[in-house]
């Protein structure tokens, strides 16, 4: 199985919503259009399959991505241009199996875990690093996000001296942080009382002398429904109301996980090792890209499950009218030789 065959059936797994790779290798070999037009010309048997996804393509996998990514990125709107290139960035745990001894997460389970940039304005993802259950999600930050880019994220990822860093390396962020926080004041701005925010203020954040940021931290509170909303951020240039708005949009990130792990399976494991596992979670983006592109560039649309459906029907017709076809030239190509 070379690259290009491999990159196909992974693709075609996903797609079709296929749960384990024994499932996909005997839809290989057993249904007709799979078998002629993704799997290799003498088929491929599941050990041979585990193999090559587990020691192979990686390098490969992570070029068509950057590049599908830049691609889909020339090419789909700005949704929120006004407001910068937003990133969301979190972190989600994918259950393993007890023989993945690297996916450490506890005595009981065995946990691997992604970490995500997700691009809010065209609404698809854009880095991807895989650890174990443990891994902390902090550092990711500084790989996942560039300067210039505005960082969304949530509680976990407060860190004072991570602000200070972000902050001199060009990198915004907007996150959210504990409402008990110590805030040492140097200004508070105009609240506008007809909206949620009910507090603006520029600060240095945290204890002196223990964990106080050295750079200036801009700090936004909000309330929806009664519950409050503390912001830090180190953009001074939008409106309170924006900063709030920035900080609701980080949802995009968690719809995307849920809809990407429930129609396009990405979480089902076919393959145990870690290089492996990211194989297969890269296959999941790059068809997600496809997806995001055919949409777009089809229907001037997001990507959603019904138009996910439709192009499964035109796949499930064209091979159809494929298989005619095979036959037909089967059949002519017979009745020459007699």
């Amino acid at each position: 199985m070379n690259f290009e065959q491999q990159l196909k059936a992974l693709v075609y797994f996903h797609l079709e919503e296929h749960k384990s790779g024994r499932d996909l290798t005997q839809i290989l070999e057993e249904d007709d259009f799979a078998r002629t037009a993704i799997a290799p010309p003498k088929g491929i048997k599941k050990s041979s399959f585990s193999e090559a996804i587990n020691t192979r393509g990686l390098e490969q996998l992570t070029y068509v991505f950057e590049h599908l990514y830049a691609q889909a990125f020339d090419n789909l709107p700005a949704k929120y241009s006004e407001l910068g290139e937003l990133i969301a960035i979190d972190g989600s745990l994918i259950d393993a199996v007890l023989s993945m001894h690297w996916a450490d997460y506890s005595k009981k389970s065995r946990k691997a875990k992604v970490h995500l940039g997700f691009n809010i304005n065209r609404s698809i993802p854009s880095k991807i690093f895989l650890t174990n259950g443990k891994g902390a999600e902090r550092p990711f930050v500084e790989k996942i996000l560039s300067p210039g880019q505005t960082g969304i994220t949530d509680r976990g990822y407060q860190h004072h001296k991570n602000f200070d860093l972000w902050h001199r390396e060009g990198k915004y962020y907007v996150c959210r942080m504990k409402a008990n926080t110590t805030k040492n004041v140097i200004r508070t701005n105009e609240i506008n009382e007809n909206t949620n925010v009910f507090y603006d203020a520029v600060v240095l954040l945290g204890t002196p002398n223990v964990s106080q940021t050295e750079e200036k931290v801009r700090i936004v509170a909000y309330r929806v429904k009664g519950k409050e909303y503390w912001i830090a951020t180190n953009r001074f240039d939008l409106t309170a109301e924006q900063i709030a708005m920035i900080y609701k949009l980080r949802w995009e990130i968690e719809k995307f996980f849920a809809w990407w792990k429930r129609h396009l399976k990405v979480y089902h494991l076919i393959a145990r090792s870690e290089y492996g596992l990211m194989v297969q979670i890269l296959a999941g983006l790059i068809t997600y890209l496809l997806i995001a592109i055919y949409c777009y560039k089809n229907y001037n649309e997001k990507v959603s499950i019904k138009r996910v459906r439709s192009l499964r029907i035109a796949i499930r017709n064209e091979s159809r009218s494929f298989l005619q076809n095979q036959k037909t030239e089967s059949s002519y190509s017979l009745y020459a030789k007699t």
